[in-house]
């Protein structure tokens, strides 16, 4: 489990603006590692995010940096679960959550954004 940031961004919602998006990224070689799309806004985890900011302003696009959780849980049934249930049970809330697997499949990464990030990281921690 690690402290990242992520990219909040605005998107219309109308045809190929996910798509422009990522061409946009791809076209200054900035992959995605994981990415939660939602009616108008995306939440990227890219591995330059500061070089992603820069091109994204230059843009237009309106986007914010959020500092949330990425998790690393077995691939398989209930370990999502598990985190979530630790969690809720001391009251931390999952406002969101997203993410890809592995590139070996054995593992999966989620991106959690937490009502209060310190108290989920000591929760997981122990």
């Amino acid at each position: 489990m690690e402290r990242i940031n992520e990219i909040f961004v605005v998107l219309e919602n109308r045809p190929s603006t996910l798509g422009e998006l990522c061409s946009h990224l791809a076209e200054h070689k900035i992959n995605i590692e994981a990415i939660g799309v939602f009616q108008d806004t995306a939440k990227l985890y890219v591995k330059n995010i500061n070089k992603a900011i820069k091109l994204l302003d230059k843009l237009e696009y309106t986007t914010e940096m959020r500092e949330v959780l990425k998790v690393d849980l077995e691939n398989r049934p209930g370990a999502l679960a598990e985190v979530a249930t630790k969690l809720g049970n001391k009251g931390v809330n999952i406002e969101y959550c997203y993410g890809a697997l592995s590139k070996k499949g054995d593992f999966t990464s989620v991106i959690i954004d937490v009502s209060d990030i310190d108290k989920a990281i000591k929760i997981l921690k122990g």
